[in-house]
C-alpha cells in the first residue's frame, strides 16, 4: 500500500507528544542531501526568494545538445517580482523537430548572445535565490553542461550554479498530489488549477507558470526547506521506478 503525504511526513495524528521527537526531526532535516548552505533548512521556503528556471533547448540531451531561450521568474512570499528572458545562439542549427515544439529558429538566434555572455547575468539574477524548475532534472542538466563547456566561474556560485543543490520541482509534486488526473504537463496542470500560460514553450511564459503552479500547491507541501528537498527526493526515486514498471509492462 502506498504511503500518503502525511505518512511519509511523520506526521503524529494523535496529538502526543514523544520524548526527543523534535530533536531527531531537526537531526533528519540537517542531515538532508542537497541542500544549499545559503538557506538555513528549517527556513520556511515559500517566504524565500524563489527563482524559477526554464530553458528551451535544441534537444534533449545536455552533453549534446545546446540551450536557445532562457527565462527566469523571480517569485518572493509568492509574488512575482522579476521576469526575464534572453535568446540564446547555440551555435549549432536548430533541427525541425525541436524548432516545432518552440517555434524559435536559426534566424531568430542569429544575433542572439552566446550562452557565455549569458551566464554573468544570469549568475547575478538568480543569487539569494532557491532554484526551482518544472521538470528540474532537464533543466538543471543543461544549465551545469552549459557551465561546464564555457568554464564559467564566479567569486561566488548562487544555489542554482552549485551541482550539488537540488531544485525544488513542482512536477515531483504534481505527480503525487495529482496522481488520480489524467496529465501532468505544465500546459495541463495550469489549466486544472486556473493558472493562465498564454505562450507555452517559451522560457519566460513557462517559468512564470511553474511558479504559479507551486505556489498554488504551497499550502499541501511540507513547509521548510530541509523536509521539502528530502521528502521531493523520496518521491522522485519512487515515480521514477513506477515509471521504469509501467514502461516494461507496456
Amino acid at each position: 500500500m502506498r504511503a500518503s503525504l502525511d505518512d511519509v511526513c511523520g506526521c503524529f495524528p494523535t496529538g502526543r507528544h514523544y520524548p526527543g521527537i523534535a530533536e531527531r526531526i531537526a537531526r533528519a532535516i540537517e542531515n538532508v542531501v542537497g541542500l544549499s548552505r545559503r538557506f538555513d533548512a528549517a527556513t520556511v521556503w515559500a517566504e524565500q526568494k524563489l527563482v524559477v528556471i526554464d530553458f528551451e533547448t535544441t534537444g534533449l540531451s545536455a552533453e549534446q545538445d545546446r540551450v536557445i531561450e532562457v527565462g527566469i521568474a523571480c517569485f518572493e512570499r509568492g509574488e512575482l517580482t522579476a521576469l526575464k528572458n534572453w535568446l540564446v545562439n547555440p551555435g549549432i542549427p536548430v533541427p525541425e523537430a525541436a524548432r516545432a515544439i518552440h517555434n524559435i529558429g536559426d534566424d531568430e538566434l542569429r544575433d542572439a548572445p552566446r550562452i557565455d555572455q549569458v551566464l554573468p547575468e544570469l549568475c547575478a539574477l538568480v543569487d539569494g535565490h532557491m532554484p526551482v524548475a518544472y521538470h528540474a532534472l532537464f533543466d538543471r542538466a543543461f544549465l551545469h553542461a552549459e557551465i561546464a563547456r564555457t568554464r564559467f566561474a564566479s567569486d561566488l556560485m548562487p544555489p542554482a550554479f552549485e551541482p550539488e543543490v537540488l531544485w525544488v520541482d513542482p512536477l515531483v509534486w504534481v505527480r503525487e498530489l495529482h496522481k488520480e488526473e489524467r496529465g501532468h504537463r505544465l500546459g495541463e496542470v495550469c489549466a486544472r488549477l486556473g493558472i493562465g500560460l498564454d505562450n507555452a514553450h517559451r522560457a519566460a511564459s513557462d517559468a512564470e507558470a511553474s511558479g504559479r503552479v507551486l505556489m498554488a500547491l504551497a499550502p499541501r507541501l511540507p513547509a521548510t526547506y530541509g523536509e521539502l528537498i528530502r521528502i521531493q527526493t523520496q518521491y522522485a526515486a519512487r515515480q521514477d521506478i513506477d515509471m521504469a514498471m509501467n514502461f516494461r509492462r507496456r
